[in-house]
């Protein structure tokens, strides 16, 4: 009997990604059968992560940091937002799937109802009104998956572009890749207008939190150990289940307004999405 259509187009389509995505799933099995202790630093890559390091450091400095900075200046917020926003729910099935893997029957159905809302009644995602209903985004990935399901969380990794990361949360990006189900849904040409609001997500968080993450890179003595550290906290406690770790580039307007200050919160994620 032959695979299904969909089957059959994901093994011989993306059969380098599932390769790559596994890879990082084995070394992370390698790496120990539970996670570390809270507090314990499971890096035995330091010496090449901090070359990584320092590379990102140049790449932001020359780069990321005067064009994000640029961007958040010159660009309205208003504008801003709604690139996050489209970002967000073109990224939402993939939630849908993750909250089902991981059990979640209520943030799933959270999820499918706010991409219907915000797909139908926000633009196709530009506007978020399922917030304004009191149905903020109950995000979620596939590293978190895989943490519920077990998998070590392995080494540490400082990825080029991506940033800080661990070998079980590597692999839960790479599979984030094709676990949307939108992306077989949408044609090649479109694709790229998701890829360009992603970049341009990125470059407003980057611009408009340009004071938190330039404290931690480069006014710190020991960047890299600070940037492993507040990664590692910030991670763990995300996916500990006590509640969700600040996102600094969280909207602080509106119906998602908080006053917590990102820079008295010891699980502050600079890299958070």
């Amino acid at each position: 009997m032959s695979r299904p259509g969909f089957l059959r187009i994901l093994f011989t389509r993306h059969r380098a990604k599932l390769a790559v995505a596994a890879l990082p799933l084995v070394l992370a099995a390698c790496s120990g059968s539970v996670d570390p202790a809270p507090g314990e630093i499971n890096d035995p890559y330091e010496p090449l992560n901090r070359r990584l390091h320092e590379g990102l450091k140049r790449t932001d400095r020359a780069v990321l940091r005067p064009a994000s900075v640029g961007y958040a200046q010159t660009v309205p917020r208003g504008v801003q937002d709604s690139i996050s926003n489209f970002r967000t729910n073109f990224a939402t099935p993939a939630y849908v799937v993750n909250d089902m893997l991981q059990m979640q029957g209520e943030d799933a159905l959270v999820n499918a109802y706010r991409f219907l809302v915000n797909t139908t009644f926000g633009l196709g995602g530009l506007f978020d009104p399922a917030a304004q209903l009191g149905l903020p985004a109950r995000k979620s990935d596939f590293g978190g998956t895989l943490h519920f399901w077990r998998v070590p969380e392995g080494a540490y990794l400082s990825v080029p572009i991506i940033g800080p990361s661990t070998e079980r949360d590597l692999a839960g990006r790479i599979a984030d890749g094709f676990l949307n189900p939108l992306a077989y849904a949408v044609p090649t040409p479109e694709r790229y207008v998701v890829t360009g609001a992603g970049v341009l997500d990125r470059l407003g968080k980057r611009g408009r939190y340009a004071g938190t993450v330039d404290s931690l890179l480069y006014d710190s003595a020991d960047s890299y150990a600070q940037t492993r550290n507040t990664y590692l906290q910030n991670r763990r406690y995300e996916l500990s289940g006590t509640g969700a770790a600040l996102d600094p580039y969280a909207d602080t307007t509106g119906a998602n307004a908080t006053d917590a200050d990102p820079y008295t919160d010891p699980y502050l994620d600079p890299y958070a999405e």
